[in-house]
């Protein structure tokens, strides 16, 4: 289990609740990554800074086609 976990909201232009289960599944497949909650508009993720950047997780949400940024 991972000691060192960061929060961060991100928000996601024109994500709707399913989109954002399959954005969540792919944030989950990232090593580091051990929450990734979805709603309207926007996801919550718990990941480890050791493995990646707030940029990463964005980029990542990025790939499965939407604008991201932190809130």
């Amino acid at each position: 289990m991972t000691q060192n976990t960061t929060r961060v909201l991100l928000g996601v232009r024109g994500m709707n609740r399913e989109a954002g289960e399959k954005v969540a599944a792919v944030l989950l497949a990232l090593p580091g990554v051990s929450k990734a909650t979805p709603d309207e508009g926007q996801i919550e993720v718990h990941y480890d800074p050791s493995h990646h950047t707030v940029m990463d997780l964005v980029r990542t949400v990025r790939t499965q086609g939407f604008l991201a940024g932190m809130l």
